[in-house]
């Protein structure tokens, strides 16, 4: 995987791992240095996105080489510092993008308030050999949206695996070791460097005589959170209301762990009844030394949420938990064709200034297309027209436009296009074509007299046109 210093210039190692700076991940956005002292190194420096003439609704994207198939830990870690300036005191609010699927809401007001950083985490399998993973600009605040550092770590096979991949991905609701109160649990503790919080709930804690082993435990969570637990005294009920903030309506993963703690009982001798909200969970589960991980893929929850553990009729000992983990269940916003996606990248390759959102998926999500890409409705994604016009775009105009096969226009007037126009005789569906004010040169394309629904070409002080414009002449619609 990845570990990445946004905003950083250098290579640096932090507790014997190495971070990378992040200029090769991305191509906007401006990299700026905190003043706050005594910060860590991963939130010493800030990659912000300067909101040019309030350009909301433009997402900026690290573009990451990664395994098809493989699943990802995604976390984005965000530290304001007042890098936006005095007339900003408070963070920005903004969006957050994986691929074409949208993530999250950004808001790190609270914990800022508070002198702290805050992390989001997901988990998303890549669909492709490259994944975006990106902040956006939307109407929430009209700040420049920032990061201070991206994680992408590969998840092992096992992990998760309950969840359908192909179709949704899981955002990292709560995650708490329950008898934890120490500092958060996480690499090398976790093998997969998950954050497990500490509970500060006023509940007993027992220490634990016997911790499992969790090379075969479902999930793999550390051992370090089986070395406490939240228990009773007596032989009644517990409740915890868990996560400690209330959730919105939506389909939650659930997963508990649990480990008997003692080694004084017979076996088989703590038995527990789990409720959510009331809600039967889980009937008559044993409790050993080996542990157990109770799981749910697709819960509905709302509000705030109570979970009640309680002795079963044959327990002979109090309720425990040791750990949990809540996901609220994403499902993923698709993706743009790919050899839609192959063209606009090689299309993008010729310029030499395309525009700074040009990363990412280019039609999704709907309310973050590239600049200038028109996409169609439908599950099935098309480009179907570029607009640029008075863009200033330098470059060439690359022969991949040809495979955008579902264009039906194409507006590159008043740049500095040079060389000359390609072959675009696959494009079935184009109507309308203007090229001109651009320092292209030869001569028009035979081929477009031949395009049976080209109605509209604009090519005035484009090119020599003196040898390819009488195929078409009467046909069409042209001039400036």
């Amino acid at each position: 995987g990845y570990l990445i210093n946004c905003g950083a210039t250098r290579r640096s190692v932090i507790d014997g791992r190495v971070w990378l700076p992040d200029g090769n991940f991305i191509s906007a956005g401006t990299s700026k240095s905190l003043t706050v002292p005594g910060l860590v190194p991963t939130l010493s420096t800030v990659r912000s996105f300067p909101l040019e003439n309030k350009n909301l609704r433009r997402k900026f994207c690290y573009v990451v080489r990664v395994y098809r198939g493989a699943r990802y830990l995604i976390r984005t870690t965000y530290y304001y510092g007042g890098v936006n300036g005095l007339d900003f005191d408070s963070p920005p609010v903004f969006d957050q993008i994986v691929d074409g699927t949208f993530w999250s809401v950004v808001n790190t007001t609270e914990d800022y308030g508070k002198g702290l950083s805050s992390y989001y985490e997901g988990v998303f399998e890549a669909k492709g050999n490259t994944m975006s993973v990106c902040v956006a600009s939307n109407t929430y605040t009209v700040s420049d949206p920032f990061i201070s550092s991206l994680k992408m770590l590969i998840l092992g096979d096992s992990i998760y695996n309950t969840t359908k991949f192909d179709s949704h991905a899981l955002h990292l609701v709560a995650r708490h070791s329950f008898g934890h109160n120490g500092s958060i649990i996480r690499y090398p503790d976790d093998q997969f460097d998950r954050y497990w919080q500490p509970y500060e709930e006023n509940v007993s804690v027992t220490a634990s005589k016997k911790i499992p082993a969790v090379s075969g435990f479902w999930n793999i969570p550390p051992s370090k959170v089986f070395e406490t637990a939240l228990s009773t005294a007596q032989l009644e009920s517990m409740e915890l209301r868990w996560p400690p903030f209330s959730l919105p309506n939506s389909t939650y993963y659930i997963a508990l762990y649990f480990a008997d703690n003692s080694d004084s009982m017979s076996s088989n001798s703590r038995v527990i009844d789990m409720h959510i909200n009331d809600v039967r969970y889980y009937s008559n589960l044993v409790l050993s030394s080996e542990g157990a991980a109770v799981f749910a893929t697709r819960w509905p929850l709302g509000g705030l949420t109570k979970i009640t553990l309680s002795p079963a009729a044959n327990s002979n000992g109090s309720p425990l938990i040791n750990a949990g983990e809540i996901f609220d269940v994403l499902r993923l916003g698709g993706r743009t064709h790919t050899r839609d996606v192959i063209a606009l990248e090689e299309l993008k390759n010729s310029l030499r200034n395309p525009p700074l959102d040009w990363n990412g998926d280019p039609c999704l999500p709907r309310d973050y297309t590239w600049t200038g890409v028109k996409c169609s409705e439908g599950e099935r994604t098309r480009v179907i027209s570029l607009n640029l016009t008075g863009m200033g775009l330098l470059g060439s105009l690359s022969p991949s436009i040809a495979n955008l096969t579902a264009l039906n226009g194409i507006w590159l007037s008043n740049n500095s296009l040079s060389g000359v126009i390609p072959d675009l005789s696959s494009l079935k569906l184009l109507e309308i074509l203007h090229l001109q004010d651009n320092q292209l040169t030869g001569e028009i394309p035979s081929s477009l007299g031949e395009m049976k629904s080209l109605r509209e070409l604009g090519y005035a002080h484009m090119l020599d046109i003196s040898a390819g414009l009488g195929y078409f002449k009467k046909k069409l619609r042209v001039g400036a």
